[in-house]
């Protein structure tokens, strides 16, 4: 019996431990209940709208790109698209299968649609094909009861009106690369597009725009319930251009079959009105991503579409230097307008031959006659008078060897050589040849055809360092202020007339054949042939015609020139690739691009047009 009573004792010991531990843990249990239910209500009820609310960002429409007359050369277009979404559908491959026999899908479509939606959530959507045309839409609208997970959806797409007509200025958008992504959530957005290159690369932020917010609610597996609120972002601004979009699709056009390029540009205020670079690409094709055969043949292709060849192709100036060495002699003393020098068709220096591009020579010219029918031994003569030093600075004061700062991707800057230069790169002491095969343009020195055209502006107005605009910031001057050019108005007088005789002196004028007949729009200009290669002894004696050399073996023929005469306003470059004679393959086409300039009155702004962004404001 006290053997039963212990027993009961020491259950009732352990009964009452064991109720005292369960009404401790029941305590901290209903504390820390009231904890989180009660202290802590508002942070864990904040903590579950978090959970519940999705804050997701809309991307902003893409500011417009414009020519100076506000012509569309970059515009957002609404599209559709197609897209699937698997767990609505038994089979996604056999959905695939009878959209295919509505509309066109490629393999590629199909694998990359099998593939999304295996990585992705069934409640996901992916995208199967864009850009549907109206009669696909339709003709997959009127088939919706037939497939189950797909639908249609409106969206908008970067489109390029004039396609390849202005694909080097407008340059294009494409997919964001790794390379690109700066953190911006913005650029984290499926499908979201940025500048590649062209204006739309140097004005990515101008045109961008800020992202919306849009605040939707969703279930444990983060499929959308409803949209709570929404907060559209702003739009890009409109960047308009001082092109001239009109005068730009007639110079292509001119160029059209060609390689080459041409700017013409307002030698007053900078404006570039032209800028074809030839053959171009069509930017449009480059939104969706172009598929790997296309890509090789454009990278392939021998006359380089993807380049753009007026600010990034450097050839050697040829003839058109001689603007620049005739300037520094007659600036530094070395020649007077008078002086003459016998041409007999060759130069001796130590025992090396120099040609003229007339056989037979031009007999004796001074400088005005000289540059009409661009005798290469005058200008031997002059530069070695000068030295290589005295031509390069010259050169540099008219803007030679250094990058115009127009506002695309990819400039070059050319080269102007020097003695110290050559012992820097080459390590090699200066040659006196070197010397008088720069006199007429060739060897070392390198320019872009923006440059060129940006030389014969300033020559041209003869006052001051012109530089090209492709943009006018809001309530910039019609005019702006520019350093003065510092070269004396008798050089400079001297040197267009002899420009002026190269295109309307019919005795012997090595461009009389392109002038501008229509009275009062005349040209003056100078014609140049750049050698790519060295032509031997027996070429010359041959006398090859361009058809006996292949092409790529061909010279550059570059012409330059500005109009009109009695209040010179436009200046224009032309440079085609492997094309010969300046004078019979550019000078006609800058003839015609100058002529429908004035024609067109492109220097107008029309009124109440600012240039449509503040780099300030909106950077």
């Amino acid at each position: 019996m006290r053997w039963d009573i212990g027993q009961r004792k020491q259950f009732t010991r352990r009964a009452l431990v064991l109720a005292g531990g369960k009404l401790l843990l029941v305590s901290g249990l209903v504390a820390n209940l009231y904890k989180l239910q009660v202290v802590e209500a508002s942070r864990y009820r904040i903590l579950a709208d978090d959970n519940r609310i999705n804050i997701r960002l809309l991307p902003p429409e893409r500011g417009p790109i414009v020519d100076r007359f506000g012509e569309g050369m970059a515009v957002n277009r609404q599209t559709y698209q197609l897209v699937l979404v698997s767990e609505q559908t038994d089979s996604v491959a056999d959905t695939l299968e009878r959209i295919g026999a509505l509309v066109e899908l490629s393999e590629h479509d199909i694998r990359w649609a099998i593939e999304e939606t295996g990585r992705r959530d069934g409640f996901v959507p992916v995208t199967v094909r864009e850009d549907l045309s109206w009669r696909e839409v339709a003709s997959i609208e009127v088939n919706l009861p037939e497939l189950p997970g797909v639908l249609i959806e409106a969206s908008q797409s970067r489109f390029y009106p004039y396609g390849a007509l202005a694909a080097h200025v407008t340059g294009y958008v494409g997919a964001v690369s790794e390379a690109e992504l700066t953190g911006d959530r913005l650029l984290e957005l499926p499908g979201f597009r940025t500048g590649k290159n062209g204006v739309e690369k140097v004005f990515e932020k101008v045109l961008r725009g800020s992202a919306g917010l849009r605040n939707v609610e969703v279930n444990a597996y983060g499929r959308i319930i409803r949209e709570i609120s929404r907060v559209e972002g702003a739009s890009g601004s409109e960047l308009r251009l001082t092109i001239d979009m009109g005068l730009q699709a007639f110079a292509a056009r001119r160029l059209r079959g060609q390689a080459g390029s041409i700017v013409a540009m307002d030698l007053l205020n900078g404006d570039v009105l032209t800028l074809v670079s030839s053959p171009g690409f069509d930017p449009n094709a480059f939104y969706y991503g172009l598929d790997g055969r296309d890509w090789r043949t454009l990278l392939n292709d021998p006359r380089a579409p993807l380049v753009n060849k007026a600010v990034a192709g450097q050839y050697p100036p040829g003839s058109i230097f001689k603007i620049v060495v005739a300037l520094a002699a007659l600036e530094e003393g070395i020649v007077t307008p008078g002086r003459t020098f016998h041409c007999p068709g060759h130069y001796t220096l130590g025992d090396h031959t120099f040609h003229c591009w007339s056989r037979w020579g031009h007999g004796d010219v001074g400088m005005v006659d000289a540059l009409k029918r661009s005798c290469d031994v005058y200008f031997y003569e002059v530069a070695r008078l000068l030295g290589i030093d005295r031509i390069a600075a010259m050169a540099e004061r008219l803007g030679f060897g250094t990058a115009t700062g127009v506002e695309l991707t990819g400039e070059r800057a050319g080269l102007v050589p020097t003695v110290a230069w050559k012992e820097a790169v080459h390590g090699e002491a200066w040659l006196g040849g070197e010397t008088i095969i720069s006199g007429i343009g060739q060897g070392y020195l390198l320019a872009t055809p923006v440059q060129l055209a940006m030389v014969v502006a300033r020559v041209g107005n003869g006052a001051v360092k012109v530089t090209p605009r492709l943009t006018r910031p809001a309530g910039a001057p019609d005019v702006p202020v520019f350093d003065p050019l510092g070269v004396a108005s008798g050089p400079l007088d001297i040197v267009r007339e002899g420009m002026v005789r190269v295109v309307n002196d019919p005795e012997g004028g090595t461009a009389y054949g392109a002038r501008i007949g229509d009275e009062g729009m005349e040209m003056a200009g100078k014609t140049a042939t750049a050698q790519v290669r060295r032509i031997t002894k027996a070429e010359r004696e041959a006398g090859l015609d361009d058809d006996d050399i292949p092409w790529n073996r061909r010279d550059h023929a570059l012409f330059v020139a500005y109009a009109p005469l009695h209040a010179p306003r436009y200046a224009c470059a032309v440079v085609i690739d492997h094309g010969g004679g300046g004078s019979t393959a550019a000078a006609p086409v800058a003839r015609d691009v100058l002529r429908e300039a004035q024609r067109r009155a492109s220097v107008r702004w029309p009124a109440g047009a600012d240039g449509g962004f503040d780099p300030v404001r909106n950077a």
